[in-house]
């Protein structure tokens, strides 16, 4: 089961049907993305749930109904424990962005982590979930498609907000700090922190 964020109401891709409650559901092989994504921004539905015949193939048959946008970011941890945020949008947020050609998504990472807050000598620990969501850019809907890793940096200089990508802070939050800020944050990067 994957789940595809528009706003903070989800896609649910599945192969299992269940009653509407709160939500609709759709045939993957058919439905009309545009009328789904209208429907979950102007009505009261809760979800929409497109559903497959195959488990294995419900992401692959989603991805090809809108552009995609490939994009890398990182869940950066300090020595002290504290994970890196940006606040963008009025937002909390991690700091992500788009690959750029011949970039490994390692590298998108790395390069988005430091370009938008300044943080320096990040070292991958792991893979996370990846995270999708979708957007409108110059009239059209596109889903981004974002790789996230796990980081650790020794890192204690000062932060610098990428002002021209709309940051206005860069923060190290501790565990409690970082709960507040999930309350006003994403639904895509609540599920990784």
């Amino acid at each position: 089961m994957y789940h595809i964020f528009v706003n903070d109401k989800p896609i649910v891709l599945t192969t299992k049907i269940e009653k509407e409650d709160g939500f609709k559901n759709y045939l993957l092989s058919t439905v009309n993305i545009g009328k789904v994504i209208r429907e979950l921004n102007t009505s009261s539905l809760e979800s929409v749930r497109l559903i497959g015949k195959k488990e294995d193939k419900l992401l692959k048959k989603f991805l090809k109904l809108l552009p995609k946008v490939i994009a890398g970011g990182g869940k950066v941890y300090n020595t002290e424990g504290k994970v890196l945020f940006i606040y963008r949008n009025d937002k909390w947020d991690l700091p992500k962005g788009k690959t750029e050609k011949k970039e490994t998504i390692e590298e998108t990472a790395m390069r988005e982590v430091e370009e938008e807050t300044g943080v320096g000598g990040l070292e991958i620990v792991k893979p996370l979930e990846t995270t999708y969501h979708i957007f409108k850019r110059n009239g059209r809907h596109r889903i981004k498609v974002t790789y996230w890793f796990e980081m650790t940096t020794k890192f204690d200089g000062e932060l610098f907000p990428q002002e021209k990508e709309g940051i206005t802070k860069v923060a190290w939050l501790d565990d409690t700090e970082s709960q507040e800020a999930l309350q006003n944050s994403y639904a895509n990067i609540r599920i990784l922190v």
